[in-house]
């Protein structure tokens, strides 16, 4: 028998009846009816300790941010939450493409917020959550609500960690071996997508797009022209990223949308409206103009399939990149054309889009701490809502990708 905490409300605790080998997966079973699901965080009589299946293309992982650390598993299908994979606070998720682990990058102290400084990448099972490994690791910056500070490349042999340790630079991980391998200094730039047999990729404060090497003894750094303005008119750091066809679709604050074909000379497109797109004014960076805006912590899903872009918008004036949406609109990136536009009762601050044929919206709802605000679950091709997760929103949404 283990005694183990539910996380979202400290006063409360379960016995599990469960072996050692699977006390960390823990599944909420019963029912929950559509649109008004019970909240996930009230103890359930038949709650015990679970080995989890493969990880599902309808699985949503959520930051549950400062208050609550770790990130909740959620299945977009059935509104259950299936576990929760253990992290510090400001750590970052990554997932295995081959369905085998969960990797956090995060610093501890030995003594809570003093003492010695701690940076790893903590690897945990899929399957029981159990810990395997931690890989020691230089440094890494510390900032939360971002995807791209901890990517993973080179089909799950590769992890590259943003640092700030004093500048910009980007510590590689072999993560088959359980090492860390080097830093590799990359001066204003961040976010970081990999790219398939070169290294990884960049966006930089001069405007432009970096692009590494990493084979070799040194890093061989090339950068694109500037294409956009990081002081006038920045690039949402929350972007669309498909690792199989090597692209990514970029929004700015103003809503201009920016296509790029990653690669050892990566290309980039001539930029377009997506409020010219949706048939209204595009927005400007004029005081006091009112236009729709793009904004929210985590403004844009991108199903990779059918290449359509999910934006949360609102009205407003330009620098109101942080105020959550009021609709969603659905872009046909391809097409620059807006095909769908869904209005929210509830003001969103992240989403997210499974990558199934069938694809589910996850909109994480407004409500201040991550453990007071609701998980909304929608058809993506309707607009219904499936479930609505009372007190289970947070930061960064993440989805299982092909």
């Amino acid at each position: 028998m283990k005694m183990m905490k539910i996380q979202g409300k400290p006063s409360l605790s379960v016995m599990l009846k469960a072996s050692a080998a699977a006390v960390c997966a823990l599944g909420l079973l019963g029912g929950m009816p559509a649109a008004h699901a019970a909240d996930p965080l009230q103890p359930d009589p038949e709650l015990e300790a679970v080995t989890l299946p493969a990880p599902k293309p309808s699985w949503v992982f959520v930051e549950r941010g400062f208050v609550v650390p770790g990130n909740a598993i959620y299945d977009t299908d059935t509104g259950k939450m299936l576990g929760l994979v253990e992290a510090s606070t400001l750590s970052d998720l990554a997932l295995d493409p081959g369905g085998k682990a969960f990797y956090v990058s995060e610093s501890i102290w030995t003594k809570g917020w003093r003492g010695t400084r701690q940076d790893m990448i903590t690897v945990y099972d899929a399957n029981t959550l159990k810990l395997k490994t931690e890989i020691a690791i230089p440094g890494r910056i510390l900032i939360g609500g971002r995807k791209f500070n901890f990517v993973i490349a080179d089909a799950g042999k590769t992890a590259y960690v943003y640092n700030l340790d004093p500048a910009s630079s980007v510590n590689m991980v072999d993560l088959a071996k359980g090492k860390f391998v080097k830093k590799i200094e990359l001066p204003g730039c961040a976010s970081l997508m990999p790219v398939t047999g070169v290294g990884f990729s960049a966006l930089c404060s001069d405007g432009s797009l970096a692009t590494v090497k990493t084979a070799g003894a040194k890093p061989e750094i090339t950068r694109s022209a500037p294409f956009f303005s990081a002081t006038n008119d920045p690039i949402f750091d929350n972007f669309g990223y498909d690792g199989v066809k090597q692209q990514a679709v970029f929004l700015t604050y103003t809503g201009q949308v920016y296509t790029a074909k990653l690669g050892a000379t990566p290309t980039i497109s001539e930029p377009f409206s997506i409020q010219a797109a949706a048939g209204v004014a595009p927005a400007d960076t004029k005081p006091l103009d009112v236009h729709w805006y793009p904004g929210a912590r985590q403004g844009l899903a991108y199903h990779l399939g059918t290449g359509h872009a999910f934006v949360l918008m609102h009205t407003g004036e330009y620098w109101t990149h942080k105020e959550s949406g009021t609709e969603v609109w659905e872009l046909d990136v391809a097409a620059k054309k807006v095909v769908r536009r869904i209005p929210l009762e509830t003001p969103a601050s992240a989403i997210a889009v499974t990558q199934e044929a069938s694809p589910k919206l996850v909109l994480s709802t407004e409500g201040g701490e991550g453990d007071r605000s609701a998980l909304l679950i929608l058809d993506a091709k309707t607009g219904e809502q499936k479930f609505k997760l009372e007190r289970s929103g947070g930061g960064v949404l993440r989805t299982l990708e092909p």
